[in-house]
């Protein structure tokens, strides 16, 4: 009895196992016809502190998704964002990565302002061999097969700015920034370049993310009172360290600042009275004159309303879109391995002018600005490259093997996270 049992229940399975796949099958093709879409990833913070300097991303990421869909999608497709929410936090960045890999079956992420959030990011990419398109200048001293860097890196933003300085505003220097990584290892870059020149760093002082104490800091400089101030803060702590600044009796004009993460969309809520006179560089300015910035704008303000502010890595943004979507469009493919390929050594008419995607390093060629804030709130250009400039995203000051086992110590140093912890 019990081996006709079995016999009964092997026949069974070996009919209803190939019958039920066929179901699967029929239905998973059904499904797929159905939903005619590539969906494409947006992972910013939509909330907590990093929000305000997020969410305008965000806008210039669904400008580019919309005109591509316009123009009829890709693949016979159209594209549908779906975005996730950072919260300001890397491991939730981490999470929600996988979440749009394993979850939604992006074939494409776009997103990540701080570099601890892109470098939580990082093996979640790399382990699922997807790609990310990442739009906010950074420290470098990172390269990965999975990442397209469509903004600037030291030698293309903070080099030739503390440069721009020492020839136009003096050669002492106190350094500011956010308690993590960008700003750590972006100050051991101004520091190793100073010291091939004639300029000195009189102070060094870091903000914990989402903390507001800056009083001591602000002791610092008054004490030191250096030529120029460097500002890498990364978070809305900018605002109370500017208002604290003026109200110490630190005037732009007493000590100028170069600015390297205030964006022209954050400069409202700081309050431009409290930085007009004072120095940013970056790539991408409104004021550039090029007719792809004047179409770029004037679609912008037409999504989003007459007053909207479009920054640097908004329009870093729109760029990496466009970048995936011609090779996409090229080579028929959804494809991460075929999509790199493709999309190195390609150029595009960018806002900001020709932006070219490096074959060695998936970083892009960009011309560098240099400009001064105005009482309207606008950046004044007073210098530009005029070509774009080659990425290196290890200045030569070290050693590629160097600048690794700084941020290796910094990691190992804050108990295996990229943002020093609060006690």
């Amino acid at each position: 009895m019990k081996k006709q049992s079995l016999f009964f229940m092997t026949n069974v399975l070996v009919i209803t196992i190939p019958l039920l796949l066929g179901i699967w099958l029929h239905v998973s093709l059904f499904i797929s016809t159905q939903n005619n879409t590539i969906k494409v990833g947006i992972l910013h913070s939509m909330t907590g502190p990093m929000a305000t300097s997020e969410r305008p991303v965000v806008d210039a990421t669904l400008l580019a998704l919309e005109e591509i869909n316009q123009q009829g999608g890709l693949l016979g497709r159209y594209l549908e964002p779906v975005i996730v929410d950072g919260q300001s936090d890397p491991k939730i960045f981490e999470q929600q990565a996988l979440n749009l890999i394993t979850r939604d079956q992006a074939a494409v992420i776009f997103g990540c302002w701080t570099s601890s959030s892109r470098k939580a990011v990082k093996p979640i990419i790399e382990n699922h061999n997807t790609l990310l398109f990442y739009p906010v200048q950074y420290e470098g001293l990172e390269q990965s097969p999975n990442i397209i860097y469509t903004a600037a890196v030291p030698n293309q933003q903070i080099i030739p700015g503390v440069s721009w300085c020492l020839r136009n505003l003096g050669k002492r220097f106190f350094l500011v920034g956010s308690d993590y990584v960008y700003s750590r290892a972006a100050h051991e870059v101004i520091k190793k370049f100073l010291e091939t020149t004639e300029g000195e760093v009189v102070g060094d002082a870091y903000i914990p993310l989402g903390s507001r104490d800056v009083k001591d800091i602000i002791k610092h400089i008054q004490q030191t009172a250096p030529d120029v101030i460097i500002n890498t803060i990364d978070d809305d702590a900018c605002a109370i360290f500017y208002r604290l600044l003026r109200k110490a009796g630190i005037t732009q004009q007493k000590i100028p600042s170069m600015i390297f993460s205030i964006t022209e969309g954050q400069l409202q809520s700081i309050g431009v009275e409290h930085v007009d006179g004072d120095y940013a560089t970056w790539n991408y300015f409104q004021d550039i004159s090029l007719p792809e910035n004047q179409i770029f704008l004037e679609k912008m303000r037409k999504k989003y309303g007459a007053s909207k502010i479009v920054s640097d890595p908004d329009q870093a943004a729109y760029v990496g879109v466009h970048l995936w979507a011609k090779a996409v469009k090229e080579t028929q493919s959804l494809n991460a391995d075929i999509i790199k390929q493709a999309i190195t050594n390609k150029s595009f008419s960018a806002p900001e002018g020709v932006v070219y995607v490096d074959g060695k390093t998936q970083h892009t060629w960009k011309t560098i600005r240099i400009a001064q804030i105005q009482k309207d709130g606008s950046y004044k250009i007073v210098w530009n490259s005029e070509q774009p400039v080659q990425p290196v995203p290890y200045p030569d000051y070290e050693s590629k093997k160097t600048w690794h086992d700084f941020l290796h110590n910094l990691y190992v140093g804050w108990e295996n996270q990229w943002e020093k912890p609060t006690d």
